[in-house]
């Protein structure tokens, strides 16, 4: 992977994170207003947005920790029957 991109899918995660939150805390805070029920949505909000954002942190990080596999070692394994 390009080490430029690396860098801005790193810097982009703290961003993700805290975005998530921040919305699903407005939102909550919001809702609780219109609903005129004080802390439910707010813990609620708190709750779907870290989930939203570690669930996203997780798909956006896998990429980065899984080894990438060799095309062309997976054709030259076949080619010769899988010897070196």
């Amino acid at each position: 992977m390009n080490r430029r991109l690396l860098a801005l899918r790193l810097t982009g995660l703290g961003w993700y994170v805290g975005g998530c939150i921040v919305i699903g805390v407005v939102g909550g805070v919001f809702i609780d207003i219109w609903l005129g029920l004080k802390p439910l949505f707010t813990l609620l909000g708190i709750v779907f947005g870290t989930t939203a954002a570690f669930y996203g942190l997780f798909k956006m990080i896998r990429p980065l920790i899984t080894p990438e596999r060799s095309l062309h070692a997976d054709t030259k394994s076949r080619n010769n029957g899988g010897n070196p």
